[in-house]
């Protein structure tokens, strides 16, 4: 089991003082805190229009960054928001070859079906959205490797081009597909690309049944997407590091993680009474997407007798209550999902994760309002303990 790192770009609100300037700087500097702690890729999200979750708008330009202040680290997005209206295949395809050559190599591409406000942003379709993500997937590959490529679909045409620059990678960058739900995690096995899978606070036994969705899905893979077929899954989730217990609630690590799960429904649009729900029933709440509009209603977030104690707190924070770092820790502790804690008890929660088959352990390592010393400080013990504790299972697997 290999380990990533996942970045949102984000600051808990309000910032106290900092500026955006700041934060992108942090960033860079962290990156090169993960290279020297031996983390494999850097994978970039791309959001748009919510600085109250995530300030990763332009990632290829972040990744291009990134790439420059570092020798090894490769650069991953997961993942490009495919809808064509938000970004048109051949562009990813250029964009992602001319990052792939600056990198020396090391760009990894992941594709994503994005919803809620960003499809209201950019005018996306919810009906031709998944569609047009497979579309793409099969088109970027044949970009990258063929003299020349045309497409004629019913909302898609490019006349016979040579699409250049071509990638360093051959026959072309590893392929992904941000995953959310089984359907998702079966299309990304049937097209013959890597699976990146979101925890949140879901059980991990839950990510496990989405993960056999993927092999599935490559079990019924006949034409894939690219020229080789990549059978790894990656892992999102909350990870942090820290000297001991009394460390880890001071950092503010779980109160970061339920601050993160109350900002995300905004962003996607998913109703917070089904936000809720789904937490509640041990399920992804992100699977449901809905474009209606959510509100912070009291309603929608009455505390009811039989929500678990972590749904509780969710809505007691999303209503403006004060919840303190030690009962946010005290509350997300007994959660299998996530890895906040010090080394050993990192360690035995990761043990979960190698369990389901994950290959790869996306760490979400800067989120809500950790402070920036913490992150790198849990980057040094992360590459001290984690990795060398999985070091049995970091063979490269075959893509």
């Amino acid at each position: 089991m290999k380990f990533d790192v996942f970045c949102e770009i984000q600051r808990a609100f309000p910032w106290n003082g900092k500026d955006e300037r700041s934060l992108f700087a942090e960033v860079l500097e962290q990156a090169r805190a993960a290279e020297a702690a031996g983390f494999d890729i850097w994978w970039q999200v791309e959001h748009h229009g919510s600085p109250e979750f995530s300030y990763s708008s332009a990632p290829e330009v972040v990744l291009t960054a990134i790439a420059m202040s570092t020798e090894r680290l490769r650069v991953g997005h997961a993942g490009v928001l495919a809808p064509f209206r938000i970004n048109a295949p051949l562009r990813v395809a250029e964009r992602g070859a001319t990052l792939d050559l600056i990198s020396n190599g090391r760009f990894e591409l992941g594709l994503a079906k994005s919803g809620g406000k960003e499809w209201e942003t950019f005018g996306v379709d919810p009906e031709t959205a998944r569609d047009q993500v497979r579309d793409a997937m099969h088109m970027i590959p044949r970009m990258w490797s063929e003299p020349e490529f045309s497409w004629t679909s019913a909302d898609y045409e490019v006349p016979a081009r040579e699409v250049t620059p071509k990638p360093m990678q051959r026959p072309h960058p590893r392929l992904w597909q941000t995953c959310g739900s089984p359907d998702s995690f079966y299309m990304a096995g049937e097209m013959g690309v890597g699976a990146l899978g979101t925890t949140l606070l879901s059980p991990v036994a839950f990510l496990g049944q989405m993960l056999r969705e993927h092999d599935r899905g490559l079990a019924d893979c006949k034409q894939p997407a690219g020229k080789t077929i990549n059978r790894q899954k990656g892992v999102f989730t909350f990870v942090h590091v820290a000297e001991d217990r009394a460390a880890a609630i001071r950092n503010g690590a779980a109160w970061s993680a339920l601050w993160y799960v109350n900002a995300a429904p905004t962003v996607f649009k998913v109703p917070r009474r089904i936000w809720y729900d789904m937490i509640k029933a041990g399920l992804h709440p992100n699977s449901p997407r809905d474009t209606a509009a959510t509100q912070l209603d009291p309603h929608e977030v009455d505390i009811q007798a039989d929500d678990p104690e972590v749904v509780k707190v969710l809505k007691r924070m999303a209503v403006g209550e004060e919840i303190s770092f030690a009962e946010a820790h005290e509350v997300l502790e007994p959660l299998d999902s996530v890895v906040i804690g010090d080394p050993a008890q990192c360690v035995e929660k990761l043990q979960a994760y190698r369990g389901i088959g994950a290959d790869r352990m996306m760490c979400l390592m800067q989120f809500g309002a950790i402070p920036h010393e913490a992150v790198l400080r849990s980057f040094e013990l992360a590459g001290r303990h984690l990795a060398p504790a999985f070091a049995e299972e970091r063979s490269e697997v075959v893509a």
